[in-house]
Order: C-alpha cells, then structure tokens, then sequence
C-alpha cells in the first residue's frame, strides 16, 4: 500500500511539472494570424480572441486584454463587450527580434478565465544580454579539479519494493563538492548482466522526492534521477513540503553576490559528480552518456553537457536560468527572474550581476559540443521564448527544436514520446 501511495504521489508531481493543466468550463483562446505565429520584424500581427463554452462562441461575453513584450509591461489595454463571442485585435509589431504576447481575461458568474498566445518576431535572431566573463572557462575547470580531488564514497540501497523483474532500483548517497555535502538520488539498473549505455535525470526547480526512470532501464538504459538539495529523495512528501517553505524557501538566489559560495556551484558540480558515479558502475559501456530535464532540470541539461565532454547527448524541454540579464537590458529575462521589476532591488548589483555570467545557461550553450533535442513552447510564463532563444541561438552543435507553440510551463505527451524516442534511439540504436 505505502508504494502505490508513493508511486501516485510521483505520478502526480511528474505531472503537474511536465502535464497539461486542467480543462476549464469557458476557454478564452488568443491566436496570432499567422499558423506558425512566426513573423519578420516591422510586419504586423494581429490576435483573435475568442471565448467558448462547448465549442461555441459565448455572445456579449465580457473581456479585458493586454498586449506587450512579454513579461514587460504592456502596451495596449482594452477593456469591453464581444457582441459575437469573438474579436480581433490590432497589434502593432516589433523593431527588433523577441516576442509580443497578447492575454486575454473573460468573467463570467464571477470567475475568471484566461488565454494568451504569443507572437514570436524572427526568433532566431534573438541574441543574448549576459556577459561571458574572460575566465569563465578557467573558474569552472578549476572548480571540476577540486572536485575530482573528493571521492566518491559512493553508498547504494536496493529498494526491493520498486524493483521489477527486469530492473534493480537503489536509493543513492554520493559525495559531492565540499567534504560533507551529499548528492542522491534513484538508479536503475538492468538485472541481466551486459554493458548498458546512461541516463542522467536532471530535476526541475522545488524540493520533492523521486522515483526513478524504470521504463527506460527496462529498456537496456542505466539510469539515474537525481535531486540537488542533497537530502535524501525517499522521505515522505509532507517533509519535502516543509523544506521548500521553510530552508530551501528562495534557495536559486543563495549566497547569489559571491561566485565561490552561490548556491548552484554545488548544484552544477553534483550533475558532474553525478556522471562521475553513472561512468564507475560496473554495468556502463564506456562510452554512452546522455542527460535530459526540463525547467531548471533543461538549464542543467545544458550546462552539464557544457562541463563535461563525457556527456554525448542532451534533451531539454523550457530550459530556466537563461539570459537572466534580460530584464536589466529592456526584455524579459529567464526564470527564476533575478532582475524583473518584483526583484530588481535585490538583484541589480554589481557582485550579484558578475556572479551570474558564470551560471548562465547561455554560457554553458556556447560551450556545448555535442547534439541536442530540445522543446518548449511560446506560451511558457516561466520561461520566457525570448530567453530560452537567447541560450538555443548560440549553440553552435547541432541541434533539434520541437515547437509546441500554445503550450506554456508543460508539455504535451507527444513532446515527451519525441524527447524519449530520440533519447533511447542515441543510447541504444534503437
């Protein structure tokens, strides 16, 4: 009973990281002119909004919209009656390359609902704001020195009741950076003896536990989830509740005007420790490793590539942390939004603003070598396109970019089936 609770408890969290959100009674759906909601900077767009119950236009509904850059103020606001359940909306252009998002709100018996949609001008265009600092290369090899001087201390706990016929599933305790920091997580491991390619799981952003990717280990696939915080990932959900409200409450801005002491220089280097483990395992071939995440878990899917050339594949879905100095050059920036307009105050310092280019995805993607397949859509209010193309725009490997345009900060099922097909069919041939 306590491992169906478990495996729900997972199940349900996967899900609301990377599911669709919840149908509503009324949709409110916003749609740019163009199918591809692609346009040439200078030429103009214009959004019908609409709203349904049933399938049907809902007359005199009532609306408010706004249209601007996204995560910038807006530009237009509008605030009426649809006679016909529909409008269109005139909305300008932009001059240079970025997004331009329109929200609509429809109330109706005292609820609200609302849709968006999100024109992208000549996104590939778009170029990054952060700094790459000359010594950047020099600080992270430094730092991968250090760390390779601890060793592993590597302990594994089998978990009987989350194994299955073909796969052996352990609880994990490493030693990452700094003596007395751990790293854990849950690796899966075929049961019948070979050489097996890896997989590391690299998580969102939030303290939770974890279950482990048993399908792609049933697959011929090692495979290894890992948390950051350097708790264990076993605990009942309530504790992991607990920590995120209380000691890991703001944890992506700890220690943030102190490049040495930040909090994600442990964080980076455990995903490199983590391979470190993944390449020791008797059962691993040698020479197949790739990672994937999605949100924080698709910026550490990035730089961990961009650390360590063991890595040959990477998959990421929105990555976060991506040209987070966008904010302080008139655009939006990446989550976890250092230096938008609600945390500007505490952000926009000088030693906080040269810690960052050393974290910065897109100075992980400029250094990325290897192909990678990545995936999000021109919705997400988390992680801004505008951002996410900052870091895609400066990968010089090659690479694969699986759009889903309506969707926001989730995915759809078919973005999962490609990310893993793609994945499996690197690592395995198959």
């Amino acid at each position: 009973m306590k491992k169906t609770i478990f495996v729900s408890f997972y199940l349900l969290m996967s899900w609301v990281a990377l599911g669709q959100p919840a149908e509503r009674f009324y949709k409110v759906v916003v749609a740019p002119d163009h199918f591809d909601w692609t346009y040439k900077t200078g030429e103009n767009v214009k959004f019908t909004i609409s709203v349904l119950q049933n399938g049907n236009l809902v007359k005199n509904a009532r609306i408010r919209y706004e249209v601007g850059p996204e995560k910038m103020e807006p530009t237009k606001k509008e605030t009426l009656s649809l006679p016909t359940g529909s409008l269109t909306v005139e909305a300008g252009t932009m001059k240079m390359a970025g997004f331009l998002r329109c929200i609509a709100f429809a109330e109706i018996e005292g609820k609200e609902y609302k849709g968006l949609a999100t024109a992208g001008f000549d996104p590939l265009s778009i170029q990054p704001t952060v700094d790459n600092p000359s010594d950047f290369d020099t600080f992270w090899t430094n730092a991968k020195a250090d760390l390779a001087k601890i060793p592993l201390d590597a302990k594994m706990t089998l978990l009987p009741e989350r194994c299955t016929e073909k796969v052996n599933v352990y609880h994990v305790n490493i030693q990452n950076f700094r003596m007395g920091a751990r790293l854990y997580g849950i690796l899966c491991v075929p049961k019948k003896e070979g050489k097996y390619p890896a997989l590391l799981h690299v998580p969102g952003a939030g303290v939770r536990p974890y279950g482990g990717d048993i399908a792609n280990a049933e697959k011929g696939i090692i495979t290894l989830q890992i948390g950051i915080h350097g708790i264990p990932v076993t605990m009942e959900p309530s504790v992991y509740t607990d920590l995120g409200a209380g000691a890991f409450n703001g944890y992506w801005a700890y220690n943030m005007d102190d490049r040495d002491r930040f909090y994600y220089k442990r964080v980076y280097l455990g995903c490199v420790r983590a391979n470190d483990f993944l390449t020791s395992l008797p059962q691993y071939d040698g020479s197949n490793l790739a990672v994937t995440g999605g949100s924080q878990g698709g910026a550490l899917s990035i730089v961990t590539a961009g650390l360590d050339n063991r890595v040959k594949w990477l998959g990421a879905f929105y990555p976060a942390l991506s040209d987070v100095t966008g904010y302080l050059k008139g655009r939006a920036g990446g989550w976890p939004h250092y230096f938008d307009k609600n945390t500007i105050a505490f952000g926009n310092k000088p030693d906080k603003i040269a810690t960052i280019g050393y974290y910065d995805v897109v100075n992980f993607a400029r250094r990325v070598k290897v192909p990678g397949y990545y995936s999000w859509g021109f919705n997400d209010e988390t992680c801004p396109p505008t951002s996410m193309y900052a870091s895609y725009n400066v990968i010089s490997a090659s690479k694969e970019l699986f759009l889903a345009l309506e969707t926001g900060h989730w995915t759809y099922p078919e973005q999962n089936e490609r990310m893993t097909g793609w994945l499996v069919n690197k690592l395995t041939g198959k």
